[in-house]
């Protein structure tokens, strides 16, 4: 009886870690896809490429991959897709860990400064001459035109600079870069709530206690629910 109860217990958790695994699973998907997002592969002595062979990168189709020190995963850090013929960049979010990406070349009409949202480590990009860096000169240290392309280099901390945007931050909260031209607020050690006006720990057992409750609840209902249809069958 003991041994039932157990493992009743347990299924719970096998449930949720087969949902992290999915989730695992899917993003790794995106990333694959994004790779190979046109025909071709990096070229040793493109940009990309080069800077891939000099980052002990592996490259796979579009991408260069490389382990990071602190992550047993590969992640993107180079990204090429230049004469693809795109048009459009909607979701590049596969490769947001990317240090390098390439989209020369590419009669691209206008990129959304959102599309680079959390890319923090981006750090070079080179794009159509006509295609204005993602937010704006202002955001990297270095930006130039060099024949057919516009190179940016250097993205800024905005949380660093002088003037507005770093200030928009409430009393209470630490400002930390997002991506090309944005920054995130977060509330400071002890502060929480909204605008970080609340004083003291987060009360996470009271919050996430009934939500994890509740999930449980429902994840256990569904799963008798499934059992008996199947038995049905």
């Amino acid at each position: 009886m003991k041994m039932k109860a157990g493992c009743s217990q347990l299924k719970p958790v096998l449930l949720i870690f087969i949902f992290n695994l999915f989730f695992y699973a899917s993003y790794e998907l995106t990333e694959l896809q994004l790779c190979e997002l046109c025909s071709g592969t990096v070229l040793n002595v493109s940009t990309v490429g080069q800077f891939c062979s000099s980052s002990a990168g592996r490259i796979e189709r579009r991408c260069c991959w490389r382990h990071d020190n602190t992550s047993d995963r590969e992640h993107i850090i180079g990204l090429d897709l230049s004469s693809c013929s795109l048009t459009h960049i909607e979701d590049l979010q596969g490769a947001s860990t990317a240090l390098m990406i390439d989209l020369s070349l590419n009669p691209i009409v206008n990129i959304s400064n959102s599309t680079f949202q959390g890319f923090v480590e981006l750090n070079y990009m080179i794009l159509p001459q006509d295609i204005v860096c993602p937010g704006g000169n202002s955001s990297w240290e270095k930006v130039e035109v060099n024949g057919t392309n516009r190179i940016c280099e250097g993205q800024k901390d905005m949380c660093n600079q002088t003037g507005q945007l770093s200030i928009n931050c409430p009393e209470n909260s630490l400002c930390a870069p997002y991506g090309p031209g944005f920054f995130e607020c977060s509330c400071a050690d002890n502060y929480h709530g909204y605008k970080c006006l609340r004083e003291g720990e987060f009360p996470t057992l009271q919050v996430f206690g009934p939500l994890g409750g509740c999930t449980f609840v429902i994840t256990l209902l569904l799963w008798v629910t499934q059992r008996r249809k199947a038995k049905s069958l």
